[in-house]
Formats: structure tokens, C-alpha cells, sequence
């Protein structure tokens, strides 16, 4: 399925079908249509034909020739079967595209630790989808697959991965502001995983399986520019050498241009239920292990997040201190992302100073310089709401980075529900473990900093300014660097209030360095 779907995309070179009669000359204006965006060699050598089928046309690739061309380079060779897809005009000006094949192959070359061997094989692979020539994109496509392998040989490294059944989904439609809205869901079962690694040299031997009955990927995207991106492709593929570079950098400036801001906003997610590792040290495992990005496109106030999300997490206990065991999480959910990124006067300003005619086009210290400005308009780093939980105790954080000069500034505020449990399970174990011995000081210091609030919880604001200075709670942790320039605090140094129960009337300010 994947294998089809960037060869199909490419149907925007080809006009409208409008009911069009499928014949030699049509097959004979597809090809050409085609070679506008892939270049004429694919049709020359054999890889790609296109013929009549009854009442549709058939886009036949034959790997063999360009398997044959690879072979001279000992570095890469590869085996793929060939395999066709059918696309019938529609009254409508549309295209229905179809596809059954199981396409499998083979892939040899050098990489950093020597040879390497790929094998694929994917069963039962289908697709059915509606291309529209106004979006230069499917209107709606489905696909499926009954099941893959893959198997990977490295000098150190063995995989072996399998898939059961899969199925996707895609959905497109005009954008209001330019370009395509598209929403993209895909669903595997099934899937596995088993590492076998053997590196004497560093001391590493062992096996590894990963598992999960499902694994799921869900995207949308909005403003997507199709069809300015296959213009500048057109383009690219058209301009093959430096000479016609610099005769039309007019225009490759102009289509650059007119691409922006390639998308306005993208977000996807990645997520596998019931995850399972199996190692030789025992099973790690998650309910639910999921990551999500998003990013607006090249804008002036720009946003990207990422997220991660564990719920339900298990690891095996052998392996860490008896005592760390009951305050190891269970949920894990944490959000990065950073605002006010002004990446369009960035790469405006480079298409305005690219210039061909010199070697590099770009002047040696342009990076130097648009990083500078980038700086300039002051992104921002967010941490945002986070939190790290297990039972009766919640970390929580959120905070954000700036860089108002060469130094960043950051302001952070942390909140923990039970935190007296820590401190009463680092307390209990100091008695029979060293380790723990050490920590517990530091986790007393800690406290002594914290505000209680209302709903029982300790909370920390913490402040870290550009020149160097550090403050907890407004009070004082590390001077300015033009002051003082000593390490962060060490808890020995810190003298902390004895808060008996727990409560603490003036919120932590009673801590205090020592002189």
C-alpha cells in the first residue's frame, strides 16, 4: 500500500479525464503528463509504461531495468516484483485508481557498519481511491493489507518484524485559504518485533521482542500546497543542471515563493496499545504508549507541539533498588513545544539572497546571520502542562524558555500531591539502603522550599534568569553570575525548618543557605 501511493500522487500531472476515451493517444498524453514530474528516463528504460486495459489504463513498473543500472554500483543493489495499477477517467473529471498487487524485494548496501540485507514481503495489498486533478490529491483512497514481513541483517543487529492485517483511509478537500484539508487513519494488528544484537567489541549480546496487538496512526493537515510543491517539482526535474539554475533562478524563486507556507498546520499521532517489551531482564510493558506531533507550516508566529503519553506502565523491579519500586510511575504524560517561531522571514529572506551565479549562492556567514535574526523575535520554549503519576502521588509542571539575549531565561512551577510519601519512603529505606540514605537530605531540602497550598499539595516557581541568577518561591537559591558564581545549590548546604506534619505556615520561606 505504501508502495503505490507516492507513484499515484504524482497523477496531478495529468489533466482532467472528464469521460474521456481511453486509447493510445490518451496512454501516449498520460506518459508525457507523467514524465513532466518523474523525467522521461523512467519511460525510457522500462521502469515505467503505460497502456490501455479495457476502459482504463494500466501504469506498469518493471524494477528490473533500474536493478540493472544498480548494479554496477556494488554498494546498493535491490530486487522488487513488479506490479501495475489501473486509472479510469471519470465524467466528472476524476480519476478512479485501483491496485492489487503484493509486491516483495530484496535490498543489499554498504552502510556505516558493513553490509546490510533487507527483505519485505507484503500480502494481499489493496487500494481503491478517487484522484482529483483540482487538488492534486485523492479525494478519498482506502487500502488494506493482509499481513508483512520484513527482515533486517546487520554485522550487529538481526530484526525480524511482522504485521498482521492493516487498513487506511484517506480524505481530502479544498482549503479554504489555498491548498488541501486532509485527514489520514491507519490501523495494524498484530505487530511484532524480535532484535537480536551482538556486539562483542562494547559488551552487548542479547535478545529483545516488542509487541502489540495494535498499532494506529491518525493525521490531518490543513493548507497543504499540492499543487505549487509539484510545480517547483516539475520544475527541479526539468532544471538539471547548474547552467539552467542560473539562467531561470527568476522563476525557481518564484515557485518557492508561491509554495509557502508548504502547509499550515499538521498534526499526527503514533500509538500502540498493550505495548509490550520482552528482554533479558525481564518485561517492560504500557496499556497505552502514544506520541503526538504538530506544527504549523512556514509562518511568521509559527507553534509546534510534541507530546508523549504512557498510561498503565510496568517495568520489571529486579532490576532497580528495592526501594525505588513503590515510587517508580505508572503514567507518564509530557508536552513540549515552542511558540512565536518565525520561520517565513527565514526562508524568505534566503530565496531573496540565493543567487546563482556565485559559489555557494548563499554568502559564507548568511547562517550565522539568519539565525541571528531568528533569535531576535524571541521564540519561546513551553513546556506544558505535564504530569508523572503513581497511586497517591502526582507530579505536575509546566513552564516555558525564552532568549532574550545569548542566555535563555526560564520560568518553571512544579507541584506534587504526596510528597510527604516520598519523603516517607526514602525515610524507611535510609534505614537498609545507602542509596536511599542519600537522597532522603535532598528530598528534606526540596521540601523546605516548597509553598503548601490550599489542597495540600507543594509548589515550586522557579525562576532562572539570563544572568545567571536562580530563584525557588522568590527566595534566593543562586546569585547573578556578576555576584556569585557558584554551583547549584548542594543539599548540605541548605538549613531546612522542621515542618513535623507536614504543614508550613509561612509556605517554605524559612529556608535558608547557609553562610
Amino acid at each position: 500500500m505504501k508502495r503505490v501511493l507516492p507513484v499515484v500522487l504524482l497523477l496531478a500531472c495529468s489533466a482532467p479525464a472528464f469521460g474521456q476515451a481511453v486509447d493510445r493517444q490518451g496512454a501516449k498524453q498520460l506518459s508525457d503528463d507523467l514524465a513532466h514530474y518523474i523525467g522521461k528516463k523512467p519511460f525510457d528504460i522500462g521502469f515505467v509504461k503505460i497502456s490501455v486495459d479495457g476502459d482504463a489504463y494500466k501504469l506498469a513498473f518493471d524494477f528490473k531495468p533500474v536493478r540493472d543500472l544498480m548494479a554496477k554500483q556494488q554498494a546498493f543493489k535491490f530486487d522488487v516484483t513488479p506490479y501495475f495499477i489501473l486509472v479510469k477517467p471519470r465524467k466528472d473529471g476524476h480519476w478512479d485508481v485501483s491496485a492489487d498487487v503484493s509486491p516483495k524485494g530484496s535490498i543489499d548496501f554498504v552502510g556505516p557498519e558493513g553490509a546490510q540485507h533487507i527483505d519485505f514481503s507484503v500480502s494481499d495489498n489493496k487500494f481503491t481511491g478517487v484522484y482529483d486533478p483540482d487538488l492534486a490529491a485523492f479525494a478519498s483512497a482506502t487500502g488494506s493489507i493482509a499481513g508483512m514481513t520484513m527482515t533486517t541483517r546487520e554485522p550487529k543487529q538481526h530484526a525480524d518484524v511482522t504485521v498482521g492485517a492493516g487498513t487506511a483511509a484517506i480524505v481530502s478537500t479544498k482549503s479554504a485559504n489555498g491548498g488541501i484539508d486532509f485527514t489520514v487513519t491507519e490501523k495494524i494488528t498484530n505487530f511484532a518485533e524480535t532484535i537480536k544484537v551482538n556486539d562483542p567489541k562494547n559488551g552487548l549480546s542479547f535478545p529483545a521482542a516488542v509487541k502489540a496487538p495494535e498499532l494506529s496512526v491518525d493525521a490531518t493537515g490543513k493548507g497543504l500546497r499540492t499543487k505549487p510543491l509539484l510545480d517547483l517539482l516539475a520544475f527541479i526535474v526539468a532544471t538539471d543542471d547548474a547552467a539552467k539554475f542560473k539562467a531561470d533562478e527568476a522563476e525557481f524563486k518564484s515557485l518557492l515563493t508561491a509554495a509557502l507556507p508548504l502547509w499550515e498546520r499538521i498534526d499526527g499521532t503514533y500509538g500502540f496499545n498493550d505495548f509490550v517489551v520482552e528482554s533479558p531482564v525481564g518485561k517492560f510493558g504500557a496499556t497505552q504508549l502514544k506520541t503526538a506531533v504538530g506544527m504549523d507550516g512556514i509562518a511568521k508566529d509559527g507553534k509546534i507541539n510534541y507530546a508523549f503519553k504512557v498510561s498503565g506502565l510496568t517495568m520489571p523491579q529486579q532490576v532497580l533498588p528495592s526501594w525505588s519500586v513503590a515510587l517508580l510511575p505508572t503514567d507518564i504524560d509530557l508536552n513540549f513545544g515552542g511558540t512565536n517561531i518565525d520561520l517565513d522571514s527565514m526562508a524568505k529572506k534566503t530565496i531573496e539572497t540565493l543567487d546563482f551565479s556565485k559559489d555557494p549562492p548563499l554568502p559564507a556567514d548568511f547562517g550565522k546571520q539568519i539565525f541571528a535574526d531568528f533569535l531576535a523575535k524571541t521564540p519561546k520554549a513551553i513546556l506544558g502542562h505535564s504530569t508523572i503519576k503513581n497511586g497517591n502521588i502526582e507530579i505536575a509542571m509546566e513552564g516555558e524558555m525564552t532568549f532574550p539575549g545569548k542566555k535563555p531565561e526560564t520560568s518553571m512551577t512544579i507541584d506534587v500531591a504526596g510528597y510527604d510519601k516520598i519523603v516517607e519512603a526514602l525515610q524507611t529505606a535510609a534505614k537498609t539502603e545507602p542509596e536511599a540514605a542519600q537522597y532522603f537530605p535532598f528530598a528534606l531540602a526540596v521540601k523546605g522550599f516548597g509553598k503548601a497550598l490550599p489542597d495540600g499539595r507543594l509548589e515550586w516557581i522557579i525562576n532562572a534568569k539570563a544572568d545567571g541568577s536562580v530563584t525557588v518561591n522568590g527566595a534566593m537559591l543562586k546569585p547573578a553570575d556578576a555576584v556569585q558564581d557558584n554551583p547549584i545549590m548542594d543539599p548540605s548546604d541548605v538549613t531546612v525548618p522542621d515542618h513535623g506534619s507536614g504543614e508550613n505556615d509561612d509556605g517554605g520561606a524559612g529556608a535558608k543557605l547557609k553562610p
